[in-house]
């Protein structure tokens, strides 16, 4: 009988541990998979024009300041601040917290936040609760929510083209 400790003698019929050698493995280094991925031309991988205008929207993300010029085709939702001009083809939305100091024009103009300086919306502006207006507003038809504020003079009810018309008869 062995002890822990002990060596085993050969005559036990059991190999010493010294005596065992023990077999090199090799193991081949690992090669990831590379997913096929078929090749497309230029013209498969661009987005259609009227796709690409009916479902974008940019973002001025909160915590973001920018200053210089708007103007795009699609909807842009500004939660930062923004200083200049935008001029927009679908739907401006200015949320809660964020400011507009400029013009502003666009089919729809939602107003969660703070503008200041002219509205002018070709279908409607619509005011939320936390919506400020410092400026003139020219809007198709407008919405207020109790709790909003406006400063200025507002022209609503017009069709586009009646607003600038109206404005040049009317004197001060």
């Amino acid at each position: 009988m062995a002890l822990f400790g002990q060596q085993t003698r050969k005559e036990d019929g059991f190999p010493r541990s010294e005596d065992r050698v023990e077999p090199q493995v090799e193991v081949a280094p690992y090669l990831a998979p590379v997913p096929h991925v078929p090749t497309r031309s230029m013209e498969e991988t661009r987005p259609t024009m009227t796709t690409a205008l009916k479902n974008s929207e940019s973002i001025l993300a909160a915590g973001l300041t920018i200053e210089g010029k708007i103007e795009c085709n699609g909807n842009i939702r500004v939660a930062g601040r923004f200083q200049g001009n935008v001029k927009v083809t679908g739907e401006l939305t200015v949320e809660p917290g964020a400011s507009i100091d400029g013009e502003v024009k666009a089919d729809t103009v939602l107003v969660g936040g703070e503008v200041k300086g002219l509205i002018v919306a070709a279908s409607r502006v619509e005011f939320k609760e936390s919506g400020v207006l410092i400026g003139d507003l020219k809007a198709g038809s407008l919405t207020v929510a109790a709790g909003s504020k406006m400063r200025g003079n507002v022209e609503f009810g017009w069709k586009e083209g009646e607003i600038e018309a109206g404005r040049s008869d009317h004197t001060r």
